[in-house]
Parts: C-alpha cells; sequence; structure tokens
C-alpha cells in the first residue's frame, strides 16, 4: 500500500497524495500507541480510510478508499517494502498443508532467514530499517505466548509479563481477585502440565511497592549518571567487539570478491575450470550471507545508545519523576510502560515457607541487582523471626511484664505480626501466648490501693453482680474509678455511704432505672367522669 509501478517498472510512491500520507500517519501511530489494537482504534475513532489499488477485476488499478481492519495493517508493519527493502521468498508454499485441487493454499510465512532474496534500499522507504526492526519485534512480544511479555493492560499488577519464577525460570501468571480486588503471581506450570506442586503464591502489593522504588531511584539525576558512565564503558567494549565483526566481515567480502574476479578473468573456453570457479563463487556467497546476517542480529540485540539531545532531554524529568509516578493522572498502563523501559526482567524467590522474597532485576543495559522484600503470611510460625520472637515472649511472661508491656518491647525490637508486617496488637500477643503454651505467674501478693479503694475482683464479690456490672457502672458515671498503672486495671472508690448506696443499687432488678424514667416521663391519666355528662 502506498507504492505503484512506473512506466520503467521501478517501484516509486504513489501519485496521490493523500496515500502516502495515510500510510506515514499509520506509522507513526504505531510508535505512539505501541499496540496493533491501539492502532486500529485510533483511526476507526477518527475515521480514517485507506487508499487500496484493486489488483484484479474490471477495475483494475483503480484506488478505492476502505475502512482500516487488522489483518491489513499487520502486513503493512510486517512487509519489508515499508523500510526500502525488496524481499523474495517470504511467503512459500508448505507441502503439507496445501490442499488437494486448491493451488494457492498452503502459503506460510517465512523466517528472514529463511528469504531466498533481500536486497536493501533498492525502493523509496517510508521508515527506516531500525524502526522496522523495533516494529517487528514489538508485535512479536505483544502475542499472548509463553515465551513473550504481552502487551500492557490497566491491571495493577506492575510486573504482569516481566515477573519469572526463581524454581523454574518460567512466566508467572497474573490472578485478581476479592473485593479489592487483590492481585497475585502464581507458577503452576508443573503441577499443570507435569502433576507436581504447584509454585508459590506471591501477593502482588510488596513486589509492586519494592519495584516502584527501585525504579524511582534508578531514574534519580545522580543514578543517571551513573549509568550513563557506565553505558559508555560498555560502549567501549561494544565499539572493539564491533571491529572484530567488522574484519569478519571485510574477510568474507574479500574472499567471495576474490572468487568473482577468478571467474571473470578466465577465457570461456574453459568450462570445466569456469564451472568450478563458478562454484567456489557461488560457495563464497552463500558464506558471507549467513555472517552478514548473524552481525545484523548482534546489533539488533544490544540496546540503542542515547544521544546528547535525548539524555539532555530525560535529565529534567528525573527531578519531577516521583510525583509524576504518583500522579493520579497517571493511569497503570503508562506506568507500565516505564518500568519497561527500565526492566527487562525479574526473577522472584521466597525463602522457602517464610515471608522473604529474594528479588533480581534485570536492567535493559544488561545490569542485574538483588534485593529483599517481605510479604504477608497466614501464620505466625512461618516468619523467619518466629522462633526468637517466641523465645523473646516467654522471657517477658516469666519476667512478670504484662501484655502491653510486651507488646510495646516486641514493636521497639522489630518484631513484627504475619499480615501486612504490622507491630504485634494486644490480642496477637495473647493468642500466641496461648498457643505457645506460656502464662504470666500469679502475683501473691497486690500492689497496696488508697483508703476507701477497692479491686473489682472484691468488690464484685462483696456486692454479689457479675463481671460486667462494675465497667458498666463506671462508663454510665455511677460509679468513681480510677486507672491503676502498675496492675493495668481499674481500681473503684467508696467510702461507707457510697458502699451503701451502691449495695442498695444491686439488689434493685434489671431495668429498674430506666423503668422509673419512662413512668415518670408520662403525662396523668384522666378520670373516667371527664368523658361523660350525667343527663
Amino acid at each position: 500500500m502506498g507504492y505503484v509501478h512506473n512506466a520503467a517498472g521501478e517501484v516509486v510512491y504513489a501519485p496521490d497524495e493523500p496515500v502516502p500520507h495515510g500510510v506515514r500517519l499509520i506509522f507513526r501511530t504505531c510508535d505512539e500507541r505501541g499496540t496493533l489494537h491501539a492502532l486500529v482504534r485510533y483511526l476507526v475513532q477518527h475515521d480514517i480510510h485507506l487508499g487500496v489499488r484493486l489488483r484484479e477485476g474490471p477495475a483494475k488499478g483503480t484506488l478505492e478508499w476502505r475502512r482500516p481492519n487488522r489483518m491489513t495493517l499487520q502486513n503493512m508493519l510486517k512487509h519489508p517494502l515499508s523500510a526500502g527493502a525488496y524481499a523474495y521468498g517470504r511467503r512459500q508454499v508448505d507441502p503439507r498443508k496445501q490442499q488437494a485441487g486448491r493451488p494457492s493454499t498452503g502459503r506460510v510465512t517465512r523466517p528472514r532467514q529463511a528469504y531466498q532474496v533481500l536486497l536493501k534500499e533498492p525502493v523509496p522507504a517510508d521508515i527506516t530499517w531500525a524502526q522496522y526492526e523495533r516494529h517487528l519485534a514489538r508485535l512479536a512480544a505483544h502475542r499472548a505466548r509463553a515465551d513473550t511479555i504481552g502487551a500492557v493492560r490497566h491491571g495493577p499488577a506492575l510486573l504482569a509479563g516481566l515477573l519469572g519464577c526463581g524454581r523454574g525460570r518460567c512466566r508467572m501468571q497474573v490472578r485478581y481477585g476479592g473485593p479489592r480486588p487483590l492481585q497475585s503471581y502464581t507458577w503452576n506450570r508443573l503441577a499443570t502440565n507435569y502433576g507436581g506442586d504447584y509454585g508459590p503464591y506471591l501477593p502482588g502489593e510488596p513486589l509492586a511497592a519494592f519495584v516502584s522504588q527501585w525504579v524511582l531511584r534508578a531514574l534519580e539525576p545522580a543514578a543517571l549518571t551513573r549509568s550513563w558512565e557506565a553505558t559508555t564503558r560498555l560502549e567501549q567494549a561494544r565499539g572493539e567487539v564491533d571491529l572484530l565483526w567488522q574484519q569478519r566481515l571485510e574477510r568474507a567480502a574479500y574472499e567471495a570478491e576474490r572468487a568473482a574476479r577468478h571467474s571473470r578473468v578466465l577465457e570461456p573456453e574453459h568450462r570445466l575450470v569456469a564451472r568450478q570457479l563458478a562454484t567456489d563463487w557461488e560457495d563464497k556467497l552463500m558464506a558471507q550471507r549467513p555472517l552478514q546476517e548473524e552481525y545484523e542480529r548482534v546489533v539488533q540485540a544490544q540496546p540503542r545508545p542515547l544521544s546528547r539531545a535525548e539524555r539532555e532531554a530525560i535529565e529534567p524529568w528525573a527531578h519531577n519523576m516521583p510525583a509524576l509516578w504518583q500522579a493520579p493522572t497517571t493511569t497503570m498502563a503508562e506506568r507500565k510502560e516505564i518500568v519497561r523501559q527500565i526492566i527487562q526482567r525479574g526473577i522472584v524467590a521466597g525463602e522457602g515457607m517464610s515471608e522473604r522474597l529474594q528479588i533480581t532485576i534485570e536492567g535493559g543495559g544488561g545490569g542485574r541487582t538483588a534485593g529483599l522484600t517481605t510479604r504477608p503470611m497466614s501464620r505466625t510460625e512461618h516468619l523467619s523471626d518466629s522462633p526468637l520472637g517466641c523465645e523473646r515472649i516467654r522471657t517477658l511472661v516469666h519476667a512478670g511484664y504484662s501484655t502491653v508491656q510486651i507488646t510495646t518491647y516486641l514493636a521497639q525490637e522489630g518484631f513484627h505480626s504475619a499480615k501486612h508486617a504490622r507491630p504485634f496488637s494486644r490480642q496477637s500477643v495473647i493468642a500466641l501466648r496461648r498457643r505457645l503454651g506460656v502464662h504470666p505467674p500469679r502475683r501473691r501478693r497486690r500492689p497496696p490501693l488508697h483508703e476507701h479503694e477497692w479491686w473489682f475482683a472484691d468488690w464484685e464479690g462483696e456486692l454479689g453482680k457479675a463481671n460486667s456490672t462494675l465497667p458498666q457502672w463506671r462508663t454510665r458515671g455511677w460509679l468513681r474509678a480510677r486507672w491503676h498503672d502498675h496492675s493495668q486495671r481499674w481500681v473503684a472508690w467508696a467510702e461507707e455511704a457510697e458502699l451503701q448506696r451502691l449495695k442498695q443499687r444491686s439488689v434493685l432488678p434489671t431495668g429498674y432505672k430506666s423503668h422509673n424514667m419512662w413512668r415518670d416521663a408520662q403525662p396523668s391519666q384522666p378520670t373516667a367522669s371527664s368523658h361523660f355528662t350525667t343527663v
């Protein structure tokens, strides 16, 4: 699309100006949007039609405007003619897929190494060869396959498609569920294919927090400066490797040119020698072609170095990157795009059943960074410091410390609960103490109280009320009490007159106070004589 043959049989741009303009718009939009599906939606939303020349029928050669479709755009992006290259043998017939009686069936697309002819820059190009290679790599990476990272989606999983399991080095799957919704990474390949054990369950929130901090640190101005210095040294090393490749290519080209000279200077009458020299020439050319293709693959696999203008454009953004990352207008798809520009792959491995996770990040430039993070657990026994924490609780309980004091000491010493890495609460300390079978020693002698003060337990026996009555009286203001710091409990105060009053209240029936309040609030009832008149 966008090319025609002129009178001399050469391939040139189409004479209709809207046609090549629309083709350039397609390639530019593909660079901006990133995916084929986004490109199709953009063209449909803006009602853009593509000019197609009919190849058969009575109206052959006529320009017709059609709606864009996925297959047409995919063929445009994958065809080497858009990069100015002529290819022959790109689609060949596979006899195993050909149907009997249908000679046009069985065509398959071959890899570039299997092309019979590939000539670069014989025709005008819409994009450069590097852009063409980038489009092919992006389309291949966006395929939903086990060995590709897939396209960027809007889910909250920041490492979707990039995270691999340290056990099997396979890509982990993303799962969503729950009211929030919860995000998690799982690896079930052994269980699905071989009936083995299921892989570890990894929650996504701690991994996303760790990667976000790592990305922001990598984009700091100082980190960028160190990265560019390392990139400069890496480029020097790559230059030395490239020099060796250039020498190999030059040697192969010399051998092919030498064989060509021998074939040209030979007299035509020496046919036996001519056939041998032609065979040698063909062998040299066949040896030169795979070497050139291998060199192009090596160059394509290496990341492209940034120019000075690109570095100057990146530096101002590095100062505002934390605010830009946390901005509510930044979508998860945009954050994933930033992550994929910096991180090539992430590998996570758990330390047994503990909460510790070992994360290895492979950067786009080839560097590796290892880190450690934690995940929430369902049981305290699975924590890595669980033996130390249990032993510390036993020591504090036997020393006579209260539950509140034990909770404070555990928080100060860095011990945390299983879920969300939060400090132990009073209820969790009590539950763990009961699970360990550790009970505080009974105190034989209570601390002395002031005059007219009572412990709740002693007063409950004196009044004959349930355990919940006195706390209710204290809450309603019927009982004077204070908090005892040493024993961590309430202490009531009552002299002789107050004690007698509370004893009288304790013998009243349940709801007596509320019943009297309701009865006093009712108006007086009229007499029967007020309703009737004597006749």
